[in-house]
């Protein structure tokens, strides 16, 4: 006999909204983390874009994360 109450569609659904809202949060710490490993990089070698070529992006995706993500 199954005593435990089902979940209903609502609950499933609000837990995956919350679920969610963390993954949000945790993104958002990480690409602040990353924006200011790559400044680190830039101060390091002198440039956005020696530490693109280092990483493999492109240059505007390392100055728009550490523009975004960073201060100056």
């Amino acid at each position: 006999m199954n005593t435990k109450p089902e979940r209903t569609w609502l609950d499933r659904v609000r837990e995956e909204d919350e679920l969610l809202q963390r993954l949000t949060t945790e993104t958002e710490e990480a690409l602040r983390r990353r924006a200011e490993a790559l400044k680190e990089g830039k101060t390091e070698t002198g440039s956005i874009y020696q530490v693109a070529k280092l990483t493999g992006h492109t240059w505007p995706t390392v100055n728009n994360a550490i523009k975004k993500y960073t201060t100056t």
